[in-house]
């Protein structure tokens, strides 16, 4: 009898530095199963606090423990010179996880160099990092970029996470510490959809092999998280992940997909199958979708969908999201002030055909508008503007006729100038044929 242990892929969670070493306890202390976890730094105190399998000091002569001061070089410098070590924890994986937040000194530097030996090793290596927020600072930021580059030179899947984007999540009372914790949050789902898919049962399973059909070499890939209750739960969560605010990119023509569907026992097929097909319009006609199911009675009623695309232009997808997020520009309605040069922006004016002197002027924008407007080259002060006749007013003694207008406005010019007390009727009494609002 073969043991099922060894049909199990050996998994290992790397974290690296602050940021990666405090996503390994944060999965640690969420209970991810049928993983090892290994926490590398060159700061001891903090690896004093982690509960990983094993725990890498790699500071202990360039740092004397005391980190790597923001530096990437350090980092660098400090996990080469401990190549060896990092070679015995990762010995016999078939999958390794490095974890990291970009942008410091030892998860920017060392970050790689961990990456390099894993796939050097034959692990199937994915890197999940973070980008800093950008409060904190440009230079953090160009560093993060520089090393995100490394590291997707040495990974076979990198999946880049913006702390940016968590702001759209948490709202305006997020604090810091909320926020970075967030960040943590994130690392850990997108490890554990991957991971659950591999080593927890479910009522569609995945093996190894087709996860590494999808992320080998795979180059950049992009994560969506969506969770939903109640009516179209599945549908509600899968276009949550689709259009996940962690996404910088759209997954359009994605050629590998992973969607990882976790639900109670009450879990149906219909639902897997509606998920699944939603996602598979958005990518390739050609998309190797691998997707399983995972059964968790502690979720109840709730449905979580993690996707993870591969395979697709990102530098495409990015400026296509970019476009869709900006406002489009208003549509001007016919006859506004604008029309005129919105028309002139968008095509060229072709000039009139010169007319015979005697035929009457082509009506154009350049036209007057009204009969006593000058035209174009006419003399302004030597013209005179040809108004319309007035029309009569009807000889009507009707309620709303002004026959006697310019009597009574006669009559109340008299009033205005005359002194109160001498408008009086023959009888001594006040005028009541004043209005009112003219006493």
């Amino acid at each position: 009898m073969i043991s099922s242990n060894n049909n199990l892929a050996d998994i290992k969670v790397v974290g690296v530095g602050g940021g990666g070493v405090n996503a390994v306890n944060r999965m640690i202390e969420e209970g991810l199963k049928g993983v090892q976890f290994v926490a590398i730094n060159t700061d001891s105190q903090a690896l004093i606090f982690s509960d990983a399998d094993t725990k890498l000091d790699i500071g202990r002569e360039a740092t004397r423990g005391l980190g790597a001061g923001a530096n990437p070089e350090v980092g660098k410098t400090s996990a080469e010179d401990h190549k060896s070590e990092i070679e015995d924890a990762l010995q016999g994986s078939d999958m390794v996880f490095v974890t990291a937040g970009e942008g410091g000194g030892t998860g920017t530097g060392a970050a790689p160099v961990v990456a390099s030996i894993a796939k050097k090793m034959g692990a199937l290596t994915v890197g999940v990092v973070t980008r800093p927020f950008k409060f904190e600072g440009a230079r953090r930021t160009r560093q993060a970029m520089s090393g995100i580059e490394e590291l997707r030179e040495v990974c076979d899947t990198l999946i880049v996470i913006p702390n940016d984007r968590l702001m759209q999540l948490g709202g305006e009372e997020l604090s810091i510490v909320e926020a970075f914790r967030a960040a943590d949050e994130v690392l850990h789902n997108g490890v554990q959809g991957i991971t659950n898919l591999i080593t927890i049962p479910g009522m569609i399973n995945v093996d190894f092999a087709d996860v590494r059909s999808v992320m080998s070499d795979a180059g950049s890939a992009l994560m969506g998280i969506g969770s939903a209750r109640g009516d179209d739960r599945a549908m509600t969560a899968a276009e949550q992940a689709i259009n996940s605010p962690l996404l910088e990119s759209t997954m359009e023509g994605a050629k590998g997909v992973l969607l990882s569907i976790a639900g109670g026992s009450d879990l149906g097929l219909h639902e897997v199958n509606a998920a699944a097909s939603m996602v598979e319009e958005r990518a390739d006609e050609d998309v190797n979708l691998i997707f399983g199911t995972i059964i968790d009675d502690t979720l109840g009623d709730e449905i979580r969908i993690t996707i993870i695309a591969t395979g697709f232009d990102a530098e495409a997808n990015m400026a296509q999201a970019a476009a869709q997020q900006q406002p489009q520009q208003e549509q001007r309605k016919p006859g506004s002030l604008f029309d005129n040069r919105q028309r002139e922006a968008a095509e060229p004016v072709t000039p009139a055909p010169a007319q015979p002197a005697a035929a009457q002027p082509v009506q154009d924008d350049y036209s007057p508008r009204h009969s006593y407007e000058p035209r174009a080259g006419q003399d302004r002060e030597r013209y005179t503007p040809e108004r319309p006749a007035e029309e009569r007013r009807p000889e009507s003694s009707g309620l709303f006729t002004n026959s006697d207008r310019f009597s009574r406005e006669e009559r109340r010019d008299d009033y205005r100038l005359s002194r109160p007390s001498q408008r009086r009727d023959d009888d001594g009494d006040d005028d009541l044929d004043v209005p009112s609002f003219m006493r």
